[in-house]
């Protein structure tokens, strides 16, 4: 094939043309520690001979050849012309290939075989199948190190393309979107409890130690283009997951899926998820039910109940569902579902405790931060003793606001400006001043909040 040709060049053209060094006749110690001092400030020129005879008779030798080996091929392809390109991709990939070789103790197959498919698909090696095939590998080694935001997108956009171009199903993309939205979300999850004490640290006046610091940015960092991949993904989706394709194609397959509980599980969560209104979700849920009642179909006649006006039963089945529920983020998918339904009915409190419960589960969820600041000014006049008091409110559901923008940066600008629209309405340095009130100091916040909020030092 074209990219193992491709490949195979690599090990050519760093093969010696003289003579070919045996371990013995190579002092390792001595050539890593030239290579290592050229590659740390960036003299890949002069790098570059020491790896190739590091390359005949150290590949064992250190694990450090490999890591200052990627960064030397990465680099040099950003600034290779396009004759030389690929013959840099094929050596960083042969860098990837040598080194799952010879330390494959302290190697993530997932993580470098998803940067061997990010490589080719960037460089333009290979066919497109064979580009999705090097990323099915990396994904069915090893999903826990698959972590990539951009190998992740490009693992789907190559299924989307193979589907555009008829050479997959589909039922493919929906089963491939699902996978991928799950572990970006696990991931979102996992960087959000990271950064999620640490910005309860900053709020609380309290200075982060340099170790936290650079948490909280790489969690930010992480939490940014996750979003950024997760709108991608749903980009390229696109109307493929439109009711008007999935009705029809769920349709043609019932009479014979009818049965296949695993088909029926993944028709009704895309069907529930774009809120199809056509009986083949209803025939689809009564059939999942009778072969395996669950946590899912609890929750599936949940919005059967709350589509025909019957609160008080949807509410049931979705609390059925979530105290069933032992997935993390399907469950606080329920909990958001429970507390939209209060906040609709201006229940607030019952609201807040759900969305609270979704955050614990997935605290990477800003629009519940939001829901909560919106309830809380919707509440001002409502909650003080006076007006001072009751426009405090403010600053306290400004404070929800910037929370949200904080951990799911998706939504930032318009956590922003809902931020910035509270404190508008807020106490003003003047009224501070004229309220005889202390910045720095305490408010209490009554009724329904029942929280403080620190006076602003404007």
């Amino acid at each position: 094939m074209k990219a193992k040709a491709i490949i195979a060049l690599a090990g050519i053209l760093f093969s010696s043309a003289t003579v070919s060094l045996s371990a013995q006749e190579v002092d390792c110690r001595t050539t890593l520690s030239l290579f290592v001092q050229s590659a740390k400030i960036k003299d890949y020129k002069a790098a570059e001979p020491h790896y190739k005879t590091l390359m005949q008779g150290c590949e064992d030798y250190s694990l450090a050849t490999y890591q200052y080996g990627e960064r030397m091929y990465k680099s040099l392809l950003k600034s290779a012309d396009a004759s030389s390109k690929k013959i840099y991709a094929a050596a960083l990939i042969a860098n990837y290939e040598d080194r799952l070789a010879n330390f494959p103790g302290k190697t993530k197959k997932g993580e470098v075989y998803a940067d061997i498919a990010q490589a080719m698909y960037d460089n333009g090696i290979g066919t497109k199948e064979e580009q999705y095939a090097a990323f099915d590998k990396a994904w069915n080694l090893d999903q826990a190190s698959f972590n990539s935001p951009k190998a992740l997108y490009t693992y789907f956009n190559l299924v989307v393309d193979l589907q555009d171009a008829g050479k997959k199903e589909l039922k493919d993309v929906f089963e491939k979107y699902d996978e991928l939205i799950k572990k970006i979300e696990t991931q979102e999850i996992m960087r959000a409890e990271q950064a999620a004490p640490l910005i309860q640290k900053q709020e609380e006046g309290v200075a982060l130690d340099a170790k936290e610091t650079r948490t909280l940015k790489n969690s930010e960092i992480y939490l940014t283009n996750f979003s950024k991949i997760k709108a991608g993904i749903n980009g390229l989706l696109g109307q493929r997951a439109d009711c008007e394709n999935l009705v029809p194609l769920y349709n043609k397959d019932f009479e014979a899926k009818q049965n296949d509980v695993d088909w029926l599980k993944r028709a009704a969560r895309r069907l529930s998820a774009k809120e199809c209104e056509d009986p083949i979700f209803f025939k689809l849920v009564e059939a999942l039910h009778r072969a395996e009642p669950s946590v899912k179909t609890a929750y599936y006649l949940g919005q059967l109940a709350d589509r025909d006006g019957n609160s008080s039963k949807a509410l049931a089945y979705y609390n059925e569902s979530a105290e069933l529920q032992t997935d993390p983020v399907e469950k606080a998918s329920v909990y958001m579902k429970i507390a939209n339904n209060y906040r609709k009915k201006n229940s607030y409190s019952s609201a807040r405790s759900y969305y609270r419960k979704a955050l614990k589960l997935q605290p990477s969820l800003g629009v519940a931060y939001l829901h909560i600041g919106n309830m809380y000014a919707s509440s001002a006049n409502n909650c003080g003793e006076t007006v001072f008091n009751k426009r405090a409110v403010y600053w306290l559901a400004a404070e929800y606001a910037d929370r949200a923008g904080r951990v799911d940066p998706s939504i930032k600008s318009t956590a922003a400006k809902t931020a910035a629209s509270y404190r508008q309405r807020a106490p003003q340095k003047s009224d501070i001043f004229t309220g005889g009130v202390q910045p720095g100091s305490s408010i209490k916040i009554g009724c329904w909040i029942g929280e403080s909020v620190r006076v602003p030092n404007l």
